[in-house]
């Protein structure tokens, strides 16, 4: 199994996963074109697609879901939570999934985990591919202990490390949206990722990627210094998906 990320933060975010034979997008923040564009540096068509699947409603995730699939009558899987949001438009291919329950997109195993985040009906994502895990965890407001017990034992890990606790308050941000990114229902901050990981495991972990970094409240060097202690300064397994370059394809052996 492999991923990659075609950019991750405020103004777009898409991953790709891959288990040789299917592939799945997993949101699409970005425009048609541009979400073109970033799949084909990846060295994908989207008629390459097998499915969409979303994790919310909000605009940096499914900015260009509706487009795609109805370009290139792609399947699109969601909670109904998420398309009463009235954000996606009409799908031609419309699957509902059910938090906690796994589905299957041809050789992928997906369970949709809720989460809490300030959307409708989210899920985050377990994908599996025999016995290969992949955990994709971002838009989360605190580390749950439901979020902990269902993480646990993947063999990579997106995370969202969205914002460093002191540039976030001495941002450029209004104070209602401070408190909401800070709060519980929000977005994660580099701190609570590393408390997160720590709280999951490393043993099993080949690559671990900060994803979903605040453009004006966080650094990479900031995230990969909250995570950095915990690997005890190996900084092989660590990567980041960044918002512009997204991230190249990350081999599960």
């Amino acid at each position: 199994m492999s991923f990659a990320s075609l950019g991750s933060g405020s103004k777009g975010n898409a991953t790709v996963v891959c288990d040789g034979d299917t592939r799945v997008l997993v949101d699409c923040g970005f425009g048609l074109k541009e979400a073109e564009r970033r799949l084909a540096r990846l060295g994908l068509h989207p008629r390459q697609l097998d499915a969409v699947v979303v994790t919310h409603e909000h605009g940096d995730h499914v900015r260009g879901v509706g487009p795609l699939a109805r370009r290139y009558q792609l399947p699109v899987y969601l909670t109904p939570g998420t398309w009463l949001s009235g954000r996606l438009g009409r799908l031609p291919l419309r699957h509902w999934i059910t938090p906690q329950s796994c589905f299957a997109v041809k050789g992928l195993t997906i369970e949709p985990v809720t989460v809490p985040h300030d959307a409708r009906e989210p899920v985050q994502f377990l994908i599996a591919s025999g016995a290969r895990r992949l955990g994709l965890l971002t838009d989360l407001g605190h580390p749950s202990e439901h979020v902990r017990r269902a993480f646990r034992g993947c063999d990579a890990l997106v995370l969202e490390c969205n914002h460093d606790v002191q540039m976030l308050a001495d941002g450029p941000y209004p104070p209602s949206l401070k408190r909401r990114v800070g709060g519980n229902w929000g977005h994660l901050a580099n701190g609570q990722a590393a408390e997160l990981l720590g709280a999951l495991g490393l043993e099993r972990l080949q690559r671990i990627v900060c994803s979903h970094l605040s453009e004006h409240n966080n650094r990479p060097e900031l995230a990969l210094a909250a995570l950095m202690p915990l690997l005890d300064g190996d900084d092989t397994r660590l990567a980041v998906a960044a918002q512009d370059d997204g991230l190249g394809w990350q081999a599960i052996h």
